[in-house]
């Protein structure tokens, strides 16, 4: 089956790497317009290029700041100028934070609800009315298994991600009489910046491949997953062919997770 979105418009935020760019590469080879945020300009303007070169739609970037509701106002005004209403909103930004609760200080938890809560918010909120007036929307939230299944030393992470799996299911719910479908990616181990930086961190002392492998092998599926898997998945959840879905939360996960 192949997944269009010819003439729609696009949003991905901290689309400059990763799943992220992954996701709005997809979009653009789909026929989207593509929209993409990050805070950085240098691999802003590189993921730009990256998307241009297989897009026939038009293509932006814009450098933001996501935790910031004056920035986020800025650039939704700027990529509503570049490639018009916004149709389908990804929100994918965000880091991963994991502690020990004692350790984890008031400015640490206000910086993760402020990146990976009120980001998703606010830029929903922006996109929500014109999604409403024209009867068609998309709003796909990217978290982590952790939210269906949090651990030990996994907060802030695993608190705010929750909290971004309810905001799914509450927008889902309101947004379904209007056409607005709302869903949750939760993601598991799957090949990214953040899995090269854990191998640096923690087995740089091997060759990568063979600290993936390892890591893969805890995975049902046996291996770690590819950014274009994940960005399949985002592709059909803002595709025609998702069009009886919403308000639900599909781990993308090669079976890691003990929650369905």
């Amino acid at each position: 089956m192949e997944l269009s979105a010819k003439g729609r418009n696009v949003i991905v935020t901290g689309g400059s790497q990763g799943l992220g760019l992954a996701t709005a590469v997809a979009y653009a080879k789909a026929g989207a317009n593509v929209a993409i945020l990050a805070r950085r300009p240098g691999p802003l303007e590189e993921a730009r290029a990256q998307i241009a070169a297989v897009s026939s739609g038009k293509v932006s970037a814009v450098a933001c700041d996501v935790a910031s509701a004056a920035d986020l106002e800025r650039a939704h005004a700027e990529v509503v100028k570049a490639i018009g209403e916004v149709d389908i909103l990804v929100n994918n930004a965000g880091k991963a934070q994991a502690f020990a609760f004692e350790g984890i200080s008031d400015e640490v938890w206000q910086s993760d609800i402020d990146l990976k809560l009120f980001a998703a918010i606010r830029l929903t909120r922006l996109v929500w009315p014109g999604m409403k007036a024209r009867r068609w929307g998309r709003v796909i939230n990217v978290l982590n298994t952790f939210s269906k299944a949090p651990g030990a030393g996994t907060a802030p992470t695993s608190v705010t991600r929750a909290a971004g799996l309810a905001l799914t299911k509450v927008l889902g719910t309101e947004g379904a009489p209007h056409n607005i479908l709302v869903n949750a990616l939760l993601v598991g181990l799957i090949e990214s910046e953040q899995t090269h930086r854990f191998h640096q961190a923690h087995g740089a002392d091997r060759p990568y491949d063979e600290f993936a492998a390892e890591m893969g092998r805890k995975i049902p599926m046996g291996r770690i997953g590819r950014a274009e898997e994940f960005a399949s998945t985002a592709l059909f959840l803002g595709s025609d062919a998702a069009s009886y879905l919403t308000g639900t939360a599909i781990n993308v996960d090669g079976g890691s997770c003990p929650v369905v």
